[in-house]
């Protein structure tokens, strides 16, 4: 019997543990959404767990296929650089691994939309106040 691809979280780490709080109420929503998804979270610094970590973990618990959701905005150098090396690193040590890495946030389908949606609805109520004309 195979184990259920499990999900990643990865995100960059703060000092202040409040930080990570939107995280993990991402990763609630997705197991909510999936129940047979495994959803954990991993980061790049200042926080634990560590992405190598989390991985380690998930290999122990015999999952073999991974996708890893960068919670970056975009495609700037650590999602480039790091998370690369991050990845061979476990592959190195965890032959045969599967693993994915998904968009980053502003490349996922919908969500460029979503926000300015949200940001209009937010900011419709002052359109008007503004005008130039």
């Amino acid at each position: 019997m195979s184990t259920p691809t499990a999900l990643i979280l990865f995100a960059h780490g703060a000092r202040d543990s409040r930080w990570a709080e939107p995280l993990e109420r991402l990763a609630q929503v997705l197991r909510e959404r999936s129940p047979g998804m495994v959803v954990e979270l991993a980061f790049l610094e200042l926080m634990a767990p560590a992405l190598g970590e989390t991985l380690d973990k998930l290999v122990a618990g015999q999952h073999r296929v991974m996708r890893v959701l960068p919670v970056f905005w975009s495609a700037g150098g650590h999602v480039v650089r790091d998370l690369p090396l991050l990845l061979e690193q476990a592959r190195v040590r965890h032959p045969g691994l599967e693993i994915q890495v998904l968009p980053v946030l502003s490349d996922l389908p919908g969500v460029l939309e979503t926000i300015a949606e949200a940001a209009l609805g937010q900011a419709g109520n002052q359109a008007g106040l503004h005008s130039d004309q």
